[in-house]
């Protein structure tokens, strides 16, 4: 039982994250709302995506759960601190709706996630940001190819001709 002050901010703190990685399992976007408080924020970094108050918040779950509607979180690990909850997860799911302009595909995704959370005075969601892998994400939806496979190199060649124009024209300098 926690008997400090900051030992009780704490355990609320991770009931909080605890509760809102729940919400968003059960795909209750009004449930994960309530876990945020006055000042929503959600930031995706790897797309530079940035979502403020409870209505950019529920843009974003509402884009999430219309991608991926049989979208699951694995939580891995949790560290916490007084200013923060950094929580490892692996996400899962299948690409059966539109996400960021790309139809859906189909696929299933799997791939791990760092999510931060921070708080406000009350205890509740002040934000939450995110990083994960996106190349890991589009090569699974099969819109990224590596530049080392055969398929990759066409694909580079066709749409970066300046950029390989460039490439040789370095390797023939280099042999010089």
């Amino acid at each position: 039982m926690p008997t400090t002050e900051p030992e009780r901010r704490l355990a609320a703190r991770l009931k909080v994250v605890d509760e809102h990685i729940t919400r968003e399992n059960q795909h209750d976007i009004e449930g994960i709302l309530r876990t945020f408080g006055r000042t929503a924020r959600y930031d995706d970094e790897p797309w530079d995506g940035h979502y403020i108050g409870h209505n950019g918040v529920r843009t974003y779950y509402e884009g999430l759960l219309n991608a991926l509607p049989d979208l699951h979180i694995e939580a891995q690990q949790r560290y916490a601190s007084k200013d923060a909850v950094i929580v490892e997860v692996v996400i899962s799911g299948h690409h059966l709706g539109a996400w960021r302009g790309l139809p859906p595909t189909g696929r299933p995704v799997r791939f791990p996630l760092c999510g931060i959370f921070v708080f406000d005075d009350d205890d509740h969601l002040a934000g939450e940001k995110i990083y994960y892998d996106r190349a890991t994400v589009l090569r699974q939806l099969g819109v990224f190819l590596e530049p080392d496979s055969m398929l990759g190199r066409i694909t580079t060649i066709i749409t970066h001709p300046v950029t390989i124009v460039r490439t040789i024209w370095r390797m023939a300098l280099a042999r010089r």
